[in-house]
């Protein structure tokens, strides 16, 4: 059963007149490694993804095809991702009560926030342009998850053009932080990218290739800071 069926009946077993709000408290903590938490992870990229389209009032097609980029979407299934996103964006209930919701799914597990998160940061600048609306949603958004500010701006700095670029943000660690701090910070980083972990929190197989672009960003961000300070 692929992973849009699975979310083609878990939109199906919703009650007549309830919100998309619904799917996220019945799918609760899905257990590691199931298939249920592709469908979780999914969902909610779609959902939130749906909320940040109306905080800056249009979607462009640049943003649908980031969103396929991250998604392969076989043509049959491609209603029931539709339907997601309709709903989000009809449901009256607010980005912020979504994000909680998110948030007291996965609970502590900070890695799966982070990679939620990415995703909306991939989609949100697909269209060339990154909307002062879209940055505070993504804020706000991250201090829902409870991520580190240094988690945000390495995100942003990652994805937006002209952010400011700290390579301490991008591996998470104080400015001014040791070498060895950096390379113990750059391998975890590595580790935490390879896609067998990234499947096991959760992330669907298609949605992998966020890991190259933060691949990218954190060799660059070790190769910055070991060169500055053999310097």
């Amino acid at each position: 059963m692929s992973i849009w069926t699975r979310i083609g009946d878990a939109i199906a077993a919703l009650a007549s007149g309830e919100g998309l709000s619904v799917v996220f408290d019945r799918l609760r903590t899905p257990a590691e490694h199931s298939p249920e938490r592709s469908v979780a992870f999914t969902i909610a990229v779609i959902a939130l993804g749906a909320k940040m389209a109306k905080a800056d009032g249009e979607v462009t097609r640049d943003e649908v095809a980031a969103f396929r980029e991250i998604f392969a979407i076989p043509p049959g299934d491609e209603a029931n991702a539709a339907r997601v996103f309709n709903l989000a964006r009809q449901d009256v209930a607010g980005f912020d009560a979504y994000a909680r919701k998110i948030k007291a799914m996965f609970s502590s597990e900070t890695n799966v926030l982070k990679d939620l998160l990415e995703g909306l940061f991939y989609i949100s600048v697909a269209d060339g342009k990154y909307h002062p609306k879209e940055d505070a949603f993504l804020a706000e958004v991250a201090r829902i998850f409870e991520l580190e500010e240094c988690c945000f701006r390495a995100l942003r700095a990652r994805y937006v053009a002209d952010a400011p670029r700290d390579p301490y943000d991008v591996l998470g660690i104080p400015h001014g932080s040791s070498l060895d701090k950096a390379r113990e910070a750059w391998k975890a980083a590595v580790r935490d990218s390879h896609p067998d972990r990234m499947i096991a929190r959760g992330v669907p197989p298609e949605a992998i290739r966020l890991a190259e672009r933060r691949l990218i960003a954190i060799n660059a961000a070790w190769e910055e800071i070991s060169t500055k300070q053999a310097a």
